[in-house]
């Protein structure tokens, strides 16, 4: 590489500045109350509401929205390496570990439009944008590893069966219809690929929650000219965690912004969410080694065969300014890499390449490149011109190449240019894929063996639910029939539910096969952690100042989020208070403004008045119930013990009848009212204090022992 390039790339990233928001801030404003009101060409305007001219600019502010991916969110932040990939790349975005990239992810679910609900069962889109000082790396992944083809032919019928049906576009953002079922019960190669989306995977609790895969194969090049296949992974700091359905579907209509809200409410707390990097390598020599294709996109390596090995760590830091110029605006490519990480020749990827880029010119114009939220921190120097939208002013007489005076002409490899990798080809031109690809079944029975008791449970309701809202008795009798391809007792169950035939024998016998980290139990929090959990605190007039303000005090100090809920949102007041205003506390929200379902775990104080009070009402009643069904950690002190016996008070979940603490299927009280509560809480699940045990049944997300044992299933929410 020259001397003059090498420099700028060092310029670009010394001091860890994130130069991404540095030239962002090139194109923002803000408005004051010293600013003055123009119009569009600068003009001081002296009335804002008695002129038609505004409209027009009205009319024409909506562009088309994704095809796929509509409802999303994203935020800025940074990537590094902490080890050298060197021994499988020159790319030094994965090798130069003093190096800061800045960043933009966009998640999203797939099949809803713009105004969808965030919390449908679906795949969701965790896509990322290295702004490198060689050009833009665009990482467009899942959170589910596998798709459902194996070409990108097949990507407009998956796509038209999976969107609401057409003769009476119904329904929005949901899998459970006719035409999705008809669909993947013909394409056995979707076979896999279901099973993910009708796992707990396809209903995370929050984008920080899930993982992130590059779902396609791609490559590696390092200087020695050796190339390595790859599978790139992000794996969540907070651990993998998702709702239990029930609450899911209530969020729907409760709270359709959850997951966009989540994210804002963890960074703008200062919990910035963290992901681990990771790539899983397979030399080119061995590329033929397995019983699987490693092209076939419908297909995970087994960690067990190709251990996934962590060499970086992404955050995100900072909020978008304004939601269209940068999360709609924003625009990726899976074929926009940088030197030193290529294509395959992975059939889905090969289409993905052509339709992202095609699809941006159809949404944002043949110039979205040069927009803000899409430019590269390095220089773009290139002879294309003109086209709607454009934003760069090149100067010169010359626009084409060779030309007379030699201008910018193409790089060398040495000067660091993209050369593309000069495989050999041996073998015929055929519209064909290898014999491995036509098998579709051993992965999924690979993922269903390898699923928690829980989760497969979880597994059969989704199917349920699913082939129910199918009423083409087709679709549902096929499936069900289908479902023996992969185990019969599932299929068994399923068609029961579902009003199918009945099955009496497996299409195929199960192998009986498991892999390691296809549970996603098998990814916890990388330590025990309540950072950025909401912990709800419910009160009523008279409630205990100490047990209140202690645990209050000691969510802060965990990072977490305490939302204090009260039957009214005005001052409430602590027992023996004069009620004296501003001698109390105001509530974030009231017991019908809010609902269990938006928080990760509840608090009672004791207090007489104000467990009299809450007792007495039905929505506390049911907050405590929902909370216990869906899982959730539920802790009381002093009093509020009575109010959760009367709640779930069920055989074999025990409480605390004096200074003792007791920890019973996540529900944490102590009978009498404790004297003080320590403010910084070691999380470990030997503790013996009651946040100590109480936040270690917070940091575990749910208690499925609560579950395993019936205990939900008999309180009605």
């Amino acid at each position: 590489m020259s001397t003059s390039i090498l420099q700028k790339a060092g310029d670009i990233m010394s001091g860890h500045t994130n130069h991404k928001l540095a030239d962002l801030e090139k194109d923002s404003h803000r408005p004051s109350p010293d600013t003055r009101l123009t119009t569009d060409f600068g003009v001081l305007q002296g009335n804002q509401d008695d002129t038609l001219k505004i409209i027009m600019h009205f009319d024409h502010e909506r562009i088309p929205e994704r095809v796929v991916h509509a409802r999303g969110t994203g935020a800025f932040g940074t990537f590094r390496v902490y080890e050298s990939a060197e021994d499988v790349t020159f790319a030094p975005v994965l090798t130069d570990t003093s190096r800061e990239t800045p960043v933009f992810v966009r998640f999203s679910t797939v099949q809803g439009s713009r105004g969808s609900a965030d919390t449908v069962r679906d795949v969701r889109g965790f896509a990322t944008k290295f702004y490198t000082p060689e050009g833009n790396w665009d990482l467009v992944g899942n959170n589910i590893p596998v798709f459902f083809i194996q070409d990108s032919i097949k990507f407009p019928d998956i796509i038209h069966a999976v969107k609401p049906e057409p003769h009476n576009e119904v329904p929005q953002a949901q899998t459970a219809h006719n035409n999705f079922w008809d669909f993947v019960n013909l394409h056995t190669e979707a076979t896999h690929m279901f099973m993910w989306a009708m796992s707990d995977r396809a209903i995370p609790r929050s984008y920080r929650m899930m993982q992130g895969f590059g779902v396609n194969t791609y490559t590696l090049l390092n200087k020695k000219g050796e190339r390595f296949f790859v599978k790139f992974h992000w794996t969540p700091e907070l651990g993998v965690h998702s709702f239990v359905w029930d609450e899911a579907l209530k969020l729907a209509g409760q709270d359709p912004d959850f997951h966009r809200k989540d994210l804002y409410e963890a960074i703008d707390n200062g919990a910035y969410p963290k992901w681990k990097f990771g790539i899983q390598v397979i030399p080119e020599s061995k590329e033929h080694d397995f019983e699987f294709d490693i092209l076939d996109a419908t297909k995970v390596w087994p960690e067990e065969l190709i251990p996934v090995r962590y060499i970086g760590e992404m955050v995100l830091n900072k909020n978008v300014d304004e939601f269209f110029p940068q999360t709609e605006q924003a625009a990726f490519c899976t074929a926009h890499m940088v030197p030193g990480i290529g294509p395959s020749d992975d059939p889905l990827l090969q289409g993905r390449n052509f339709s992202y880029f095609d699809t941006q010119l159809s949404r944002l114009g043949v110039n979205w490149q040069e927009l803000p939220i899409n430019r590269p921190v390095c220089p773009v120097m290139n002879f294309n011109r003109d086209g709607q939208g454009r934003h760069r002013i090149s100067k010169g007489v010359l626009n084409y190449w060779p030309n007379r005076a030699g201008t910018n002409p193409p790089a060398t490899a040495e000067e660091g240019a993209y050369i593309d990798y000069p495989q050999k080809i041996a073998g015929i031109k055929a519209r064909a894929k290898s014999p491995k690809f036509k098998e579709h079944f051993n992965q999924a029975q690979l993922f269903l063996n390898s699923l928690s008791p829980q989760e497969k449970t979880h597994l059969v309701n989704a199917f349920a639910f699913e082939l129910d809202h199918c009423e083409d008795p087709v679709v549902y009798e096929r499936m069900s029939v289908r479902l023996a391809d992969i185990d019969l007792d599932l299929a068994r169950t399923v068609s029961q539910m579902v009003g199918g035939p009945a099955i009496e024998k497996a299409s195929r016998p199960n192998h009986g096969k498991k892999a390691t980290r296809i549970s996603q139990l098998e990814f916890p929090p990388f330590e025990p952690t309540i950072k950025s959990r909401r912990v709800a605190i419910m009160i009523a007039d008279g409630y205990d100042s100490l047990a209140f303000n202690g645990v209050r005090a000691a969510v802060l100090a965990a990072s977490a989020l305490p939302v204090i809920i009260a039957p009214r949102r005005s001052e409430i007041f602590p027992a023996s208070s004069d009620k004296k205003p501003g001698s109390g506390v105001f509530p974030h929200h009231h017991l019908e403004g809010y609902r269990s379902t938006m928080v990760d775990a509840i608090f009672v104080p004791g207090g007489a008045e104000s467990i009299q009070t809450l007792s007495k009402a039905g929505r506390a009643l049911h907050w405590l119930r929902e909370a216990f069904g869906h899982l959730k950690a539920i802790g009381g002190t002093g009093e509020a013990v009575g109010l959760l016996q009367t709640a779930f008070g069920l055989p074999g979940v025990e409480f605390s009848s004096d200074g003792s603490v007791s920890s019973s299927y996540g529900v944490v009280t102590i009978g009498k009212r404790p004297e003080g509560f320590m403010e910084a809480v070691k999380i470990a699940k030997e503790g013996s204090s009651f946040l100590e045990k109480f936040f270690y049944e917070i940091s575990q997300h749910r208690n499925w022992d609560r579950e395993l044992d019936g205990l939900n299933a008999q309180v009605a929410y």
